[in-house]
């Protein structure tokens, strides 16, 4: 792939530093749930920014509404073949994330990992930006301690369905702080926790936007085993604040950090509040467990407070309130098309 440099010069930026608004950052997965927040809050920062994607899984329309801005500039490409990008910071959030989505291809998604890592800090190393990696809560598996704390190793089966994404982030995480190690590459890893909000997909899988359709449509919300299983879920403005915080950190800070937020509940309890928010009619009901599903997830974000300074601030019921409103909106514009 042939080297990109964005040709625009810029002097200022209202109320940021010239130095600061002169960075450009490249976000791989940039059309993706979380990279379009990403991208959307850097533009808004003052910076420049290349939204890298091959849009298997992320969605043009994520990013449409960035299209205007002359400091926003879109590749198509995979991760997993090699690129030259002039870029001071790099956010690398490519990678499907949803079940379905990676165990659709799951040889492809651990190749997506594990050479989007090397590409990505092979680009690094050539630039010497600061790269972040977006690693994932997965890396505990089905963990036996919990909260989880970055020093636990974790209880993955690595031959099971959701292995290609979980070795997939253990094994990129591997790359991460051995580029450290060895050539001296800047990073910075970070282990996503549940996280919800708008533009997530309609069929992505994940619990949140699973109950949130069905209830809007007052469709059965189902659960997988007995609904005892516990997550942590945290609005993604907030964990998009988490990783600005850490990507401006020092070199010393460099990870892994959790960054989720730490309020367990059932994911029974999560089906009867959203039922209730969206005053469904909707049945809950229960299927066979998944197989590999973790029985508990609360991270321990003890070290990005320390670290970071940075802890969850918008509550799950306000949270949901806005992804709700998203979804009916989403809705409405689907089941339109359909009938006409």
């Amino acid at each position: 792939m042939r080297s990109f440099v964005p040709s625009e010069s810029y002097s200022e930026v209202s109320g940021i530093p010239v130095a600061q608004a002169l960075r450009t950052v490249l976000v791989n997965g940039g059309g993706g749930f979380l990279g379009s927040h990403l991208c959307e809050r850097l533009l808004r920062r003052g910076h420049r920014v290349i939204c890298l994607d091959n849009f298997s899984t992320g969605r043009r329309a994520n990013v449409d509404h960035l299209a205007s801005n002359t400091r926003f500039h879109i590749v198509e490409h995979d991760v997993r073949q090699p690129f030259d990008i002039e870029a001071s910071l790099i956010f690398n959030f490519a990678s499907p994330a949803s079940p379905p989505d990676y165990q659709r291809d799951p040889v492809g998604t651990l190749l997506t990992n594990v050479l989007g890592a090397v590409n990505t800090l092979d680009c690094a190393r050539k630039t010497g930006a600061i790269v972040v990696q977006s690693s994932t809560s997965e890396v505990y598996g089905d963990p036996i301690h919990s909260p989880q704390h970055e020093s636990y190793c974790g209880n993955v089966n690595q031959i099971g369905p959701r292995g290609c994404y979980d070795e997939g982030k253990r094994s990129a995480e591997t790359l991460f702080f051995d580029y450290h190690r060895t050539y001296g590459v800047d990073i910075k890893v970070g282990r996503i926790f549940n996280t919800y909000g708008p533009r997530m997909r309609l069929d992505d899988g994940r619990v949140v936007s699973n109950f949130i359709v069905q209830a809007l449509r007052n469709a059965d919300l189902t659960i997988y085993g007995d609904g005892q299983q516990t997550r942590s879920f945290c609005y993604v403005d907030d964990l998009i604040e988490g990783f600005l915080r850490f990507s401006a950190a020092g070199s010393a800070c460099n990870g892994p950090i959790n960054l989720g937020n730490p309020a367990e509940m059932t994911v029974r309890r999560l089906a009867e509040i959203i039922r209730d928010l969206t005053n469904s009619r909707s049945r809950i009901v229960h299927l066979p467990a998944v197989t590999d599903d973790p029985r508990q997830r609360r991270p321990d974000i003890s070290r990005a407070m320390a670290e970071l300074g940075w802890q969850p601030r918008i509550g799950l019921e306000t949270g949901l309130a806005r992804t709700v409103d998203y979804f009916d909106g989403l809705l409405a514009g689907t089941e339109k098309a359909e009938v006409v």
